[in-house]
């Protein structure tokens, strides 16, 4: 892969220095940051130090895009991460080949249809469903008032392409489908109506269970926006439904649902904002119906900073799903300060419970994860470079601590610089 990728970076390099000047315009961007951070008791007790983790990383990413005209476009995005102490790029003398494609597609107009062809990024549902790379296209026809997107993503192929295929390989395959109209009215309204189709006859691989066989999950949802002079009110709801077989015979369908909602008050120098979300567990493992609302891989949802990953997602404390929103409910107020053009504070806090209960280390059936407080200052260093210093302190419940008797408070402090370009 890593070779596949210097190629690749090389072949790009090539193009841009031998087409002549006048066939393409080149478009260069970037985003570049370095984290200074400690997690403490993220396990909820202060023995083990099972997740206690005191680091710096950084991440560069390079962008190139060829503008043949303004009907293509050829993008690219490239990416480097490194934890310092940590080879090959971290350690002493560096010279790492941590290199990463991220993107590489064309972005092409037909008239009124847009096309984008190849490994790129996409968003569904607030990212309660989907925020993240992957291989495949996204079809847009635009409206004067709407616009009707539809994806493919290839979540897992099931042959393997080097020529030794495992018969009916295919068969393992794994693909979303989705469409996701959007429609704006009068400049204040939107409304963002979706379906996405998740199938896979053999979906073991794809969801790592030996078990697991014929896979048809499928989400219906609706978003929807109000943007006023002064507030700002948005609204989701999503139904999971659909079936998934196992080789034992069994079968579970899945009837999930989640709820959400949010917005924000501008009273000119700082504003109050808070949402919060309700993602429904299973209230009976025994039975064939799957009630726990379960995202598909691909979704990516942040909210506060220790249980729901936050400025620093290396990880998210005890028994949180993090980013995956799934058997939780939680809600948040908060407000942000801006006494001056360079300086933003935000502060917010946070409760969670988990919807249905858990059996946590000494047997009994818990619930609580706790109580969160997030601060986060902003600053702007010189232009382009900001600075985000951030302590997050969560008095945790006993779904987090599970009882244990070295019960300990998680909690976390950090920095970020930052410049994109």
């Amino acid at each position: 892969m890593k070779k596949l990728g210097m190629l690749a970076l090389a072949a790009v390099l090539v193009a841009m220095f031998t087409v002549p000047a006048w066939a393409i315009e080149s478009e260069f961007g970037g985003y570049w940051r370095t984290r200074f951070y400690t997690n403490q008791n993220f396990t909820g007790e202060d023995e083990t130090e099972a997740k206690d983790f005191t680091g710096v990383d950084t991440r560069t990413r390079l962008y190139y895009t060829a503008i043949f005209h303004e009907n293509l476009k050829f993008v690219n995005k490239f990416e480097w991460d490194a934890i310092w102490g940590t080879g090959p790029l971290g350690d002493i003398g560096a010279d790492g080949k941590e290199f990463e494609i991220k993107n590489s597609y064309i972005d092409a107009n037909t008239g009124p249809v847009n096309w984008k062809i190849g490994i790129q990024g996409g968003r569904l549902a607030r990212s309660f469903l989907f925020d993240d790379d992957f291989s495949g296209m996204q079809i847009t026809y635009k409206g004067e008032m709407f616009e009707i997107p539809l994806m493919w993503v290839k979540a897992y192929e099931g042959t393997n392409l080097s020529g030794t295929n495992v018969k009916d390989g295919n068969d393992f395959d794994a693909d979303y489908y989705a469409i996701a109209p959007k429609f704006t009215l009068g400049g204040v309204f939107e409304l963002n109506p979706y379906f996405l189709y998740i199938y896979s006859k053999e979906s073991s691989a794809f969801l790592d269970d030996a078990n697991a066989e014929d896979l048809n999950s499928w989400y219906l949802g609706l978003d929807a926006d109000m943007d006023f002079e002064m507030f700002t009110l948005w609204l989701t709801g999503i139904y999971q439904g659909g079936d998934l077989d196992f080789q034992t015979g069994d079968s579970q369908d899945f009837k999930a649902w989640l709820g959400a909602v949010g917005g924000s008050f501008n009273l000119g120098m700082f504003d109050i904002h808070g949402q919060g979300f309700y993602a429904t567990g299973d209230d009976d493992p025994d039975d064939d119906d799957f009630e726990q609302f379960t995202p598909p891989p691909g979704r990516s949802y942040y909210w506060s900073e220790i249980m729901g990953y936050g400025i620093f997602d290396f990880q998210a404390s005890n028994n949180s799903p993090a980013d995956g929103i799934s058997n939780i409910w939680a809600v948040n107020l908060g407000a942000t300060v801006k006494p001056m053009d360079k300086l933003k504070v935000a502060f917010d806090v946070w409760y969670a419970n988990l919807a249905e209960d858990i059996i946590v280390a000494d047997g009994t059936k818990q619930d609580e994860l706790g109580t969160e407080l997030d601060l986060v200052i902003t600053y702007e260093v010189v232009q382009n470079l900001n600075l985000d210093l951030v302590g997050a302190y969560l008095f945790a419940g006993d779904a987090t601590t599970e009882n244990s008797p070295d019960d300990a408070n998680p909690y976390e402090i950090g920095a970020r610089l930052s410049l994109s370009f």
